[in-house]
């Protein structure tokens, strides 16, 4: 039995001025599969990323989470955009794990992780951080729950980014190329977390540049160039025998 789509993108398109960065993408990413999207720089990965989570508005197509149509409601066979806090609303049960971490430096990290489930979800402040600890645990840094962001390495700071962003309990986590502000001894405890949630069930969309990573956690490989999906299909398949000649030009230069 074929698992139910946790996020499906059907006709994705966005401009900046005259500039189109994502031209008729379509995607669908099952219950508990993990997806890397790999390019070259300017391709669109990150916007493809920004547009899922409604971070940037759509110019045409639609986003749907779990079968929800998200940014935007359909009546009489037209889009109508919804007011930020519905937008906000949707956002909470997506999880968003940046390259910059995004920490909020004024507050210890218990509460950077505790902060949108009571906000956003209003649950049970002594229920979200009980959790907000085991999470923390599981990332390997549960002694840093009163720690502040600014004593932190970058390692345990994206830690604290991706325990933030599973507190959501969200129906899918996006990172967007969550190794490239850290120092490179950092990038493999990184990495070893991201392999522990790819093992847990929840929808992963992994923009990266680790080729190698890449090949070793995703369920599918899409490669993007100028907006477009070339190609996708196994990390065997894009990754080692890639059909399109671009995809081949891309993996020769970054292998």
């Amino acid at each position: 039995m074929t698992a139910a789509a946790a996020v499906e993108v059907r006709g994705v398109r966005k401009a900046y001025g005259a500039h189109e960065v994502l031209r008729g993408i379509d995607l669908t990413v099952r219950s508990g599969e993990v997806v890397t999207v790999i390019g070259p720089s300017g391709s669109g990965k990150s916007t493809l990323l920004r547009v899922v989570n409604h971070l940037e508005p759509l110019d045409a197509g639609t986003v749907h989470i779990d079968g929800e149509l998200i940014g935007y409601r359909l009546r009489r066979n037209t889009l109508h955009a919804l007011p930020d806090r519905a937008v906000r609303k949707q956002r909470a049960n997506i999880g968003f794990v940046f390259q910059q971490f995004n920490l909020f430096p004024h507050l210890p990290v218990l509460d950077n992780v505790t902060l949108a489930p009571l906000s956003a979800q209003r649950r049970d402040r002594k229920e979200v951080e009980a959790e907000a600890r085991v999470l923390l645990a599981r990332v390997g840094i549960g002694e840093l729950a009163d720690a502040y962001p600014r004593t932190l390495s970058g390692g345990q700071q994206q830690r604290v980014a991706i325990a933030r962003a599973l507190a959501l309990r969200p129906r899918v986590i996006l990172f967007d190329e969550p190794t490239s502000a850290l120092d490179p001894e950092l990038v493999g405890e990184v990495l070893d977390v991201i392999r522990g949630l790819a093992d847990g069930g929840t929808a992963l969309v992994i923009v990266t540049h680790e080729i190698g990573f890449a090949r070793e956690i995703a369920d599918t490989v899409v490669f993007l160039d100028a907006g477009v999906i070339v190609e996708q299909g196994t990390p065997q398949a894009v990754l080692d025998n890639p059909r399109h000649p671009r995809t081949r030009a891309f993996l020769s230069r970054v292998r």
